[in-house]
């Protein structure tokens, strides 16, 4: 997933669709302040290439980024030199440290695919967070607001560099598959086109409400606007 091909456009071609990263990690911040006003920490999980850990970077005091794509990770270490962006599964890492604030963007939660694997990444959160911490999760689309067949294009030119992206997603069991397709053109090498498969989960606010629950948080959903898709707030329990 998200190999070298896609991290070298990946901001490119989201920029070019209209995504704000400043204005959703500010969404983010002020949902985290009504809960910790002094949080000074943050880990940002499936951190990608570090463009919302960079605006977060500029509203805490200390960051950090943890990845699973490697590609991806030097992208975010190249952008941020003095920030520490570790390689490792949401599920299973130990940074053998904790932070005020945990976030998860951009839908990155539905790659776990199942409830139980919902559970052990929300459990690891739980575990680096200090007590009375804070982990926001953007969450992909739920079932009900899932649109099966939905299609999406987009063209963008930076320089002498033109991005075109051309999606196709479908329901299938618990979980939607999207097709991916890009061509990618510039003076320098032409045209190259490439595609790559995401198969992420469908889980329901219940299911999501669920886990963190069993994870030790207290969770509210609210309806900002990081990505359309609302944002789930929870707080560690102290004990």
């Amino acid at each position: 997933m998200y190999g070298a091909e896609l991290a070298e456009i990946y901001e490119l071609v989201h920029r070019g669709r209209g995504k704000d990263y400043l204005q959703e990690a500010a969404a983010v911040e002020g949902q985290v302040r009504k809960r910790r006003p002094d949080a000074r920490t943050l880990l940002d999980v499936a951190c990608g290439t570090g463009a919302h850990l960079r605006c977060f970077h500029e509203l805490f005091d200390e960051v950090a980024g943890l990845e699973l794509s490697e590609p991806m990770a030097r992208y975010a270490r190249a952008a941020l030199p003095h920030v520490p962006v570790h390689v490792g599964d949401m599920r299973d890492f130990d940074l053998g440290r904790t932070y005020d604030v945990i976030t998860c963007m951009f839908g990155s939660i539905g790659y776990l695919l199942t409830e139980s694997a919902l559970g052990d990444a929300l459990r690891r959160f739980a575990r680096h967070l200090t007590p009375g911490g804070v982990l926001a999760v953007d969450p992909w689309w739920f079932p009900e607001t899932y649109r099966h067949g939905h299609v999406a294009c987009s063209t963008v030119t930076v320089g002498e560099r033109t991005v075109s992206r051309v999606s196709h997603s479908v329901r299938e069991g618990a979980a939607s598959r999207m097709n991916v397709h890009y061509l990618v053109a510039d003076g320098a090498f032409g045209v190259r086109h490439f595609h790559e498969t995401h198969l992420i989960g469908l889980f329901s606010p219940e299911q999501y409400e669920a886990a963190f629950t069993a994870a030790g948080f207290g969770v509210d959903y609210v309806p900002v606007e990081p990505a359309g898709r609302g944002l789930f707030v929870g707080v560690r329990s102290a004990g």
